[in-house]
């Protein structure tokens, strides 16, 4: 298992994911350098699950920086939907990545069937590797239900549609302070920290 000190690069290009990973990495004392500031590629994720894609990216990095690197491959599961967008996620933003388009497309897949069940959960796998070495891999979830119209312009990707349990704003409406915890991520990063010690 690697340690985690001093410099990490976060495999991602993806400026949300970025901020929040640095953020649970600081109290560690750890220097997140995003793959993106090192001019790292994105590796095309060509794997069927959160955990696959996640180390694929890890792996990547770790051995194109020889450093140590953590990875995160996320995305929303809507229950009524048999778990899509899941894995793809981001594919459902387009190319230009506008999220706004993937969450017009959730709204009118729950329309197209009838939909009355809107629970949903955002799943994390968060992979950590050392260059040329093993990785591993932590998984963690945060439940809850799609909420129409989208609310708030803060967090990213599916945020504004996403109301976690026992809340009644979703994550585009909450401070960046306040999301985080809540998050699936962070209880990715919760079991990693278990593993670690």
């Amino acid at each position: 298992m690697p340690r985690l000190t001093g410099r990490l690069v976060v495999a991602s290009h993806n400026s949300g994911k970025v901020r929040e990973i640095a953020a649970l990495l600081a109290p560690l004392g750890v220097e997140a350098v995003s793959a993106a500031s090192l001019g790292l590629p994105e590796p095309e994720e060509t794997e069927t699950t959160f955990a696959g894609n996640a180390a694929l990216k890890a792996k990547a990095a770790a051995d194109a920086s020889g450093l140590p690197a953590l990875a995160d491959d996320s995305g929303l599961e809507v229950f009524a939907l048999g778990g899509d967008p899941g894995v793809y996620s981001a594919r459902w933003a387009g190319p230009t990545k506008d999220f706004a388009v993937a969450m017009e497309r959730v709204q009118d897949e729950l329309a197209a069937r009838q939909a009355k069940d809107f629970s949903a959960r955002f799943v994390c796998a968060l992979a950590l590797a050392e260059p040329g070495g093993a990785v591993d891999v932590f998984e963690g979830e945060a439940r809850g239900r799609i909420v129409f119209p989208a609310r708030g312009l803060q967090g990213f990707g599916y945020d504004p549609i996403f109301e976690p349990e026992g809340h009644t704003r979703t994550f585009g409406e909450m401070s960046h302070e306040e999301k985080l915890p809540l998050t699936h991520r962070a209880r990715a990063f919760e079991k990693l920290l278990a593993a670690l010690s």
